[in-house]
Protein backbone atom coordinates (compact mmCIF):
# COMPACT_ATOMS: atom_id res chain seq x y z
CA UNK A 1 0.00 0.00 0.00
CA UNK A 2 1.61 3.45 -0.55
CA UNK A 3 2.27 5.59 1.67
CA UNK A 4 0.14 8.70 2.38
CA UNK A 5 0.79 12.15 0.13
CA UNK A 6 1.87 14.67 2.33
CA UNK A 7 0.31 18.16 2.16
CA UNK A 8 2.96 20.36 3.77
CA UNK A 9 5.32 22.01 1.99
CA UNK A 10 7.10 25.42 1.98
CA UNK A 11 5.97 28.06 0.74
CA UNK A 12 7.37 29.50 -2.53
CA UNK A 13 10.14 31.34 -0.44
CA UNK A 14 11.07 28.35 1.33
CA UNK A 15 9.21 29.51 4.19
CA UNK A 16 7.91 26.42 6.11
CA UNK A 17 4.61 26.50 6.07
CA UNK A 18 3.86 24.85 9.82
CA UNK A 19 6.55 25.45 12.44
CA UNK A 20 6.70 22.93 15.92
CA UNK A 21 8.71 23.64 18.41
CA UNK A 22 9.60 22.38 21.99
CA UNK A 23 10.14 25.51 24.11
CA UNK A 24 12.52 23.84 26.42
CA UNK A 25 15.08 25.74 28.74
CA UNK A 26 13.58 28.06 30.96
CA UNK A 27 14.62 26.69 34.10
CA UNK A 28 18.14 26.69 33.34
CA UNK A 29 18.44 29.88 31.97
CA UNK A 30 17.09 30.86 35.36
CA UNK A 31 19.19 28.79 37.62
CA UNK A 32 22.22 30.30 35.47
CA UNK A 33 20.97 33.58 36.42
CA UNK A 34 20.32 32.22 40.07
CA UNK A 35 16.75 33.48 39.97
CA UNK A 36 14.08 30.95 40.94
CA UNK A 37 12.56 28.70 38.36
CA UNK A 38 9.47 30.90 37.84
CA UNK A 39 11.67 33.96 36.55
CA UNK A 40 12.74 31.51 33.59
CA UNK A 41 9.18 30.53 32.68
CA UNK A 42 8.01 34.06 32.70
CA UNK A 43 10.71 35.06 30.24
CA UNK A 44 9.64 32.42 28.35
CA UNK A 45 6.06 34.02 27.60
CA UNK A 46 8.32 37.06 26.39
CA UNK A 47 10.21 34.91 23.91
CA UNK A 48 6.57 33.12 22.82
CA UNK A 49 5.06 36.87 22.05
CA UNK A 50 8.35 37.86 19.85
CA UNK A 51 8.41 34.66 17.94
CA UNK A 52 4.52 34.56 17.40
CA UNK A 53 4.93 38.05 16.03
CA UNK A 54 8.33 37.12 13.77
CA UNK A 55 6.65 34.21 12.57
CA UNK A 56 3.70 36.22 11.60
CA UNK A 57 5.98 38.65 9.48
CA UNK A 58 7.77 35.93 7.55
CA UNK A 59 4.41 34.16 6.24
CA UNK A 60 4.62 31.21 8.34
CA UNK A 61 0.52 29.72 8.14
CA UNK A 62 0.99 27.59 11.53
CA UNK A 63 3.22 27.49 14.32
CA UNK A 64 2.61 25.20 17.20
CA UNK A 65 4.46 25.19 20.83
CA UNK A 66 4.41 22.80 22.77
CA UNK A 67 3.20 24.36 26.67
CA UNK A 68 2.94 21.39 28.83
CA UNK A 69 3.27 17.78 28.13
CA UNK A 70 1.64 15.06 29.89
CA UNK A 71 4.17 14.26 31.66
CA UNK A 72 4.56 17.51 32.78
CA UNK A 73 2.92 16.88 35.87
CA UNK A 74 5.49 14.76 37.36
CA UNK A 75 7.05 18.23 38.31
CA UNK A 76 7.10 19.41 41.43
CA UNK A 77 3.32 20.85 42.58
CA UNK A 78 4.70 24.48 43.24
CA UNK A 79 5.94 24.47 39.57
CA UNK A 80 2.80 23.32 37.89
CA UNK A 81 0.54 25.58 39.98
CA UNK A 82 2.70 28.54 38.85
CA UNK A 83 2.49 27.28 35.47
CA UNK A 84 -1.17 27.06 35.88
CA UNK A 85 -0.79 30.60 36.79
CA UNK A 86 1.05 31.73 34.30
CA UNK A 87 -1.04 29.76 31.69
CA UNK A 88 -4.52 31.40 33.05
CA UNK A 89 -2.56 35.22 32.82
CA UNK A 90 -1.10 34.68 29.57
CA UNK A 91 -4.64 34.12 28.16
CA UNK A 92 -6.36 36.66 30.12
CA UNK A 93 -3.54 39.29 28.67
CA UNK A 94 -2.77 38.17 24.95
CA UNK A 95 -6.03 36.82 23.31
CA UNK A 96 -7.08 40.14 22.63
CA UNK A 97 -3.88 40.92 21.19
CA UNK A 98 -3.88 37.89 18.90
CA UNK A 99 -7.62 38.45 17.67
CA UNK A 100 -6.56 42.02 16.31
CA UNK A 101 -3.69 40.91 14.40
CA UNK A 102 -5.86 38.21 12.90
CA UNK A 103 -4.08 35.14 15.07
CA UNK A 104 -6.49 32.05 15.25
CA UNK A 105 -5.64 30.28 18.61
CA UNK A 106 -6.56 26.80 19.10
CA UNK A 107 -5.29 24.14 21.88
CA UNK A 108 -4.60 20.32 21.38
CA UNK A 109 -4.31 17.74 23.71
CA UNK A 110 -6.63 16.55 26.87
CA UNK A 111 -7.72 19.64 28.36
CA UNK A 112 -9.78 17.76 30.81
CA UNK A 113 -7.23 17.59 33.41
CA UNK A 114 -7.26 21.20 33.75
CA UNK A 115 -8.33 23.68 36.63
CA UNK A 116 -12.27 24.85 34.87
CA UNK A 117 -11.00 28.82 34.59
CA UNK A 118 -8.54 27.82 32.48
CA UNK A 119 -10.44 25.07 30.18
CA UNK A 120 -13.46 27.98 30.23
CA UNK A 121 -10.42 30.79 29.16
CA UNK A 122 -8.96 27.81 26.50
CA UNK A 123 -12.71 28.10 24.83
CA UNK A 124 -13.45 31.22 24.91
CA UNK A 125 -9.88 31.85 22.86
CA UNK A 126 -10.45 29.76 20.46
CA UNK A 127 -14.23 31.00 19.37
CA UNK A 128 -12.88 34.41 19.78
CA UNK A 129 -9.94 34.19 16.75
CA UNK A 130 -11.72 31.41 15.17
CA UNK A 131 -12.56 33.36 12.15
CA UNK A 132 -9.15 34.66 11.66
CA UNK A 133 -6.53 34.16 8.75
CA UNK A 134 -2.90 35.83 9.25
CA UNK A 135 -1.29 32.38 11.70
CA UNK A 136 -3.03 29.54 13.48
CA UNK A 137 -1.00 29.77 16.75
CA UNK A 138 -1.60 26.41 17.98
CA UNK A 139 -0.93 25.65 21.63
CA UNK A 140 -0.38 21.79 22.77
CA UNK A 141 -1.08 21.76 26.19
CA UNK A 142 -1.28 18.71 28.63
CA UNK A 143 -0.53 17.02 25.13
CA UNK A 144 1.17 13.71 23.82
CA UNK A 145 1.51 12.06 20.51
CA UNK A 146 0.85 7.85 22.09
CA UNK A 147 -2.19 10.01 23.48
CA UNK A 148 -3.33 12.18 20.45
CA UNK A 149 -3.05 8.53 18.52
CA UNK A 150 -5.11 6.32 20.89
CA UNK A 151 -7.71 9.09 21.04
CA UNK A 152 -7.99 9.00 17.30
CA UNK A 153 -8.13 5.28 17.65
CA UNK A 154 -11.03 5.26 20.35
CA UNK A 155 -13.02 8.03 18.48
CA UNK A 156 -12.92 6.08 15.08
CA UNK A 157 -13.70 2.63 17.14
CA UNK A 158 -16.70 4.85 19.30
CA UNK A 159 -17.87 6.26 15.68
CA UNK A 160 -18.05 2.57 13.96
CA UNK A 161 -20.46 1.34 17.57
CA UNK A 162 -22.29 3.89 17.48
CA UNK A 163 -22.82 3.28 13.26
CA UNK A 164 -21.67 6.84 12.42
CA UNK A 165 -18.87 5.27 10.61
CA UNK A 166 -19.17 2.22 8.67
CA UNK A 167 -17.05 -0.43 9.64
CA UNK A 168 -14.10 -0.43 7.22
CA UNK A 169 -10.23 -0.79 7.06
CA UNK A 170 -7.60 1.76 9.24
CA UNK A 171 -5.73 3.99 6.93
CA UNK A 172 -3.48 6.71 7.60
CA UNK A 173 -6.20 9.29 5.91
CA UNK A 174 -8.79 7.91 8.53
CA UNK A 175 -6.40 7.93 11.24
CA UNK A 176 -5.10 11.63 10.12
CA UNK A 177 -9.05 12.95 10.28
CA UNK A 178 -9.38 12.05 13.65
CA UNK A 179 -5.81 13.35 15.34
CA UNK A 180 -6.26 16.60 17.27
CA UNK A 181 -4.40 18.49 14.32
CA UNK A 182 -7.14 17.55 12.08
CA UNK A 183 -7.13 19.84 8.84
CA UNK A 184 -3.73 21.59 9.57
CA UNK A 185 -0.95 20.77 7.30
CA UNK A 186 1.29 18.73 9.37
CA UNK A 187 5.21 19.92 10.31
CA UNK A 188 7.27 21.22 7.86
CA UNK A 189 10.14 22.22 10.42
CA UNK A 190 10.73 20.96 13.85
CA UNK A 191 12.72 23.16 16.28
CA UNK A 192 14.10 22.12 20.09
CA UNK A 193 15.80 24.34 22.38
CA UNK A 194 17.46 23.73 25.24
CA UNK A 195 20.45 21.33 23.85
CA UNK A 196 18.10 18.46 23.94
CA UNK A 197 17.91 16.49 20.64
CA UNK A 198 14.93 13.82 21.28
CA UNK A 199 11.49 14.93 20.02
CA UNK A 200 10.02 13.96 23.95
CA UNK A 201 6.25 12.34 22.64
CA UNK A 202 5.41 15.39 20.58
CA UNK A 203 3.44 14.79 17.62
CA UNK A 204 4.87 11.47 17.05
CA UNK A 205 2.09 10.30 13.85
CA UNK A 206 2.95 14.10 12.23
CA UNK A 207 6.85 14.68 12.94
CA UNK A 208 6.62 11.23 10.35
CA UNK A 209 8.50 13.52 7.16
CA UNK A 210 9.39 16.90 9.33
CA UNK A 211 13.18 18.49 9.23
CA UNK A 212 14.24 18.50 12.61
CA UNK A 213 16.80 20.91 14.17
CA UNK A 214 18.43 21.10 17.52
CA UNK A 215 19.49 24.41 19.49
CA UNK A 216 21.66 24.76 22.40
CA UNK A 217 20.19 28.12 23.03
CA UNK A 218 17.79 28.00 25.91
CA UNK A 219 14.51 29.22 25.06
CA UNK A 220 14.11 32.40 26.58
CA UNK A 221 17.09 33.62 24.14
CA UNK A 222 15.65 32.43 21.57
CA UNK A 223 15.43 35.33 19.39
CA UNK A 224 14.73 36.31 15.42
CA UNK A 225 18.29 35.42 14.30
CA UNK A 226 17.80 31.78 16.26
CA UNK A 227 14.64 31.49 14.15
CA UNK A 228 16.57 32.88 10.85
CA UNK A 229 19.06 29.80 11.49
CA UNK A 230 16.66 27.49 12.04
CA UNK A 231 14.86 28.14 8.59
CA UNK A 232 18.00 28.64 6.79
CA UNK A 233 19.01 25.50 7.67
CA UNK A 234 15.53 24.17 6.60
CA UNK A 235 15.98 25.80 3.23
CA UNK A 236 19.39 23.93 2.76
CA UNK A 237 17.92 20.43 3.09
CA UNK A 238 16.21 18.62 0.23
CA UNK A 239 12.56 16.74 1.35
CA UNK A 240 12.12 13.21 -0.75
CA UNK A 241 9.57 11.92 0.80
CA UNK A 242 10.83 8.93 -0.29
CA UNK A 243 11.47 9.49 -3.54
CA UNK A 244 15.05 9.61 -5.30
CA UNK A 245 16.77 13.18 -5.30
CA UNK A 246 17.01 13.14 -9.37
CA UNK A 247 12.97 12.67 -9.14
CA UNK A 248 12.73 15.88 -6.99
CA UNK A 249 15.37 18.04 -9.03
CA UNK A 250 13.40 17.16 -12.36
CA UNK A 251 9.79 17.53 -10.48
CA UNK A 252 9.10 14.34 -11.95
CA UNK A 253 6.18 13.65 -9.26
CA UNK A 254 3.91 15.54 -7.20
CA UNK A 255 4.24 15.84 -3.34
CA UNK A 256 1.09 17.47 -2.77
CA UNK A 257 -2.34 16.32 -2.73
Amino acid sequence: MPAAEHSSLATDNGIPRHIAIIMDGNGRWAEQKRMPRAFGHQAGVKTVRKVVEHCGNLGVEVLTLFAFSSENWRRPKDEVSLLMSLFIETLQREIDTLDKNGIRLLFIGDRTAFPSALQAKMQSGELQTQNNTALTLVIAANYGGHWDMCQAMQQITDKTAAGVLAPQPITPQLIEAHLSTAGLPDPDLFIRTGGEERVSNFMLWQLAYTELYFTPALWPDFDDKAMDDAILSFKSRQRRFGHTGEQILNKTITLTT
